[in-house]
């Protein structure tokens, strides 16, 4: 039950009473920021998880509704790598079949079907994609094998799988359903359903799902260092980027869910990880759905992997590449050359091919995979592993977004293992997100929704499919200002609220969160975000405290960013292309300059009299002894 002051209540049980009803924040704003670093600094954590991607948001809501203490710290924003850059699949993955890891495509079919029906259906969506074939019999039959095995795993899950079986189309039954297909580009084809879903709200809804059960979560908070007694880990030392602060994190078990990142992680530990990870790069291109017409989505086969053509929203998502990556982490970027492979893959099935001029967005991300023996990082595991790298301290590594539940509890498996006391198992199968629970009633009635609001009922629908019942939040602020109903400049999908409500609600604290993460402006927009980002920084100041200086360098930063990766996708190489991109500098070390650069300017202004004005420390402490304390400067009455 939600109260009006935006906290969850979480009612008693049988033979407990009223008074033991516990009430935690249902939002991720500044203020619940800022009591969950004092709540860190105070507090010996059971579990502290150290990286909020898909992996570490999802550890931490696994072990708070184990009812462990809990804390999630990340160094950016949630999502910021790997898991906001992904395919946006959540899938068995076909290819798995033909290397015959089926004990991982089984796992995740039934994690796609958990998914879909019970812990996100607002977030989680089928997807249906056409298989072409190119050879009449001998490739029908192999192929259709396959995809009836894929059948057959989804269902052993113990629940049906949420979507519909494969089918076998004649080439007419195919041309009719993707007009733009070139007839000469197969004989007939197998249509079968995978989920999308948007891999970055995901993530934050997971951080705030988190939240929600107790978890202290904190972005923007880096990892520097561990405590460590003997060869036990018993903490980290942690810097507020924020702030500038540093303070320490005690925890009985440290979780360390930071994907491509750790290697690095492990690095401070001071000793030699289990097993080393390989960073993959994979590049995705959006175009407009008016590009070419289909019905469904398409995989193709390319000579290293499988090339995928995803409906989403008014878009195309084109990907992906898998390439080694050893430059900067933080900021993988495409070059001109994946950017033309995509195309040239693509247009092999169109009739009417695409151009770089018909491209609205690029994004990269990286793969964390676990290095073997083998030198394409095509052929290197999805699989997972979790280790005691040293006492105190549990590595994840590995894995797919689609199978982030189990990763996640196994992590939490190993961590309590080493736990005193009966800790109850995971119980994440039948939790869902906030926002789920009664998706499907305010779905029914979006209708209804829609004429109360005086929204239209596309909006309406958009927002269930983003917030699912947490939507009531952005019709009260629209009902509060209806000015917040208008779309945000060159990105007509998204409102002012929703901007609005990323910064009070959802841990957003840069203009970056919001256009590349919480919305997806930054690769959906023609202009990626530039004519939106004035509007959305003015909106985020009022939640945020900024004055106009800190807006406009929020402003600024952004249009840096935007400007060095559309010049890095035009560069022949990585290194050509990470150099470039790596010009626009990150906004927390902006706002350090600026607070440096404020510093100095005070010190020269205050100038050397200042120091001879003040009174000495003793007299200072005999006069405030002497005197109470102004009104003001009293302790806050509690309420």
């Amino acid at each position: 039950m939600t109260s009006p002051s935006g906290s969850t209540t979480l009612s008693s049980g049988a033979g407990l009473s009223t008074a033991t009803a516990v009430a935690y924040p249902s939002r991720l704003g500044p203020a619940e920021r800022a009591a969950a670093i004092q709540a860190l600094k105070d507090t010996e954590l059971d579990i502290l998880v150290v990286g909020a991607g898909i992996v570490g948001t999802g550890a931490a809501v696994d072990a708070v509704t184990r009812g462990l203490s809990v804390g999630l710290v990340e160094a950016r924003d949630f999502a910021s790598g790997t898991s906001s850059r992904s395919s946006k699949l959540v899938h068995g993955g076909i290819r798995y079949l033909e290397q015959l890891d089926f004990g991982l495509v089984r796992e995740a079919l039934i994690e796609r079907g958990l998914l879909l029906q019970r812990i996100a259906p607002h977030l989680v969506k089928p997807v249906r994609f056409l298989y072409p074939l190119h050879k009449r019999v001998v490739e029908r039959f192999y192929i259709g094998a396959g995809m009836m095995l894929y059948d057959i795993f989804s269902y052993t899950g113990g629940r049906p799988p949420g979507v519909p079986h494969h089918r076998h189309l004649s080439r007419r039954q195919v041309l009719k359903a993707i007009p733009s297909m070139s007839p000469d580009a197969l004989v007939g084809g197998i249509t079968y359903y995978d989920a999308q879903v948007d891999d970055a709200r995901y993530t934050a809804t997971l951080a705030r799902t988190a939240a929600h059960y107790g978890a202290h979560v904190a972005p923007r908070v880096r990892v520097e260092g561990f405590l460590k007694v003997g060869e036990r880990v018993v903490g980290v030392q942690a810097h507020d980027l924020e702030t500038g602060e540093r303070f320490e994190i005690r925890a009985k078990q440290v979780v360390n869910a930071t994907g491509v990142w750790t290697d690095d992680t492990q690095a401070m530990v001071g000793e030699r990880g289990q097993f080393k990870v390989r960073a993959s790069k994979g590049i995705h291109l959006v175009v407009p759905r008016d590009r070419f017409q289909s019905k469904m989505g398409l995989i193709l086969r390319t000579e290293k992997s499988v090339l995928f053509v995803i409906p989403w929203g008014r878009h195309w998502l084109i990907g992906t590449t898998d390439t080694d990556w050893h430059l900067d982490k933080a900021h993988p970027a495409a070059t001109a050359a994946d950017i033309d492979y995509l195309l040239a893959h693509v247009n092999q099935v169109l009739n009417v091919p695409l151009t770089r001029e018909d491209v609205e967005g690029v994004y990269a991300g990286l793969r964390p995979l676990l290095a073997g023996e083998s030198e394409e990082t095509s052929k290197l595991s999805r699989e997972h592993l979790v280790a005691h790298s040293v006492p105190g301290l549990v590595v994840i590594a590995g894995g797919k977004w689609t199978t982030y539940r189990v990763m996640a509890k196994d992590a939490i498996d190993a961590a309590v293992d080493a736990l005193d006391g009966k800790i109850p198992p995971s119980t994440t199968m039948e939790i869902p997100l906030v926002g789920a629970e009664g998706y499907q009633a305010a779905w029914n009635r979006r209708s209804r929704t829609a004429s109360e609001s005086g929204l239209h009922p596309a909006r309406v629908e958009h927002l269930l499919n983003r917030y699912g019942t947490m939507t009531e939040d952005i019709l009260a602020l629209v009902r509060d200002d209806p000015s917040l109903a208008s779309p945000l400049p060159g990105a007509d999908d998204y409102i002012g609220a929703e901007v609005l409500y990323a910064a009070s609600h959802e841990g957003a604290l840069h203009l970056e969160d919001v256009l590349a993460r919480r919305t997806r402006i930054s690769i959906e927009a023609w202009d990626r975000g530039v004519s939106a980002a004035p509007v959305a920084a003015s909106l985020m100041a009022g939640v945020l405290g900024w004055d106009s200086a800190r807006e406009e360098r929020e402003v600024q930063t952004y249009l840096k960013r935007v400007a060095a990766e559309r010049e890095s996708q035009l560069q022949p190489d990585d290194a050509s292309a990470d150099r470039v991109r790596l010009e626009a500098p990150d906004i927390v070390d902006v706002d350090a300059a600026a607070a440096k650069s404020a510093e100095v300017t005070r010190t020269s202004t205050a100038g050397p009299s200042a120091a001879t004005k003040a009174p000495p420390a003793k007299a200072a402490e005999t006069n405030a002894a002497d005197k109470p304390a102004p009104e003001s400067a009293q302790p806050p009455k509690e309420e």
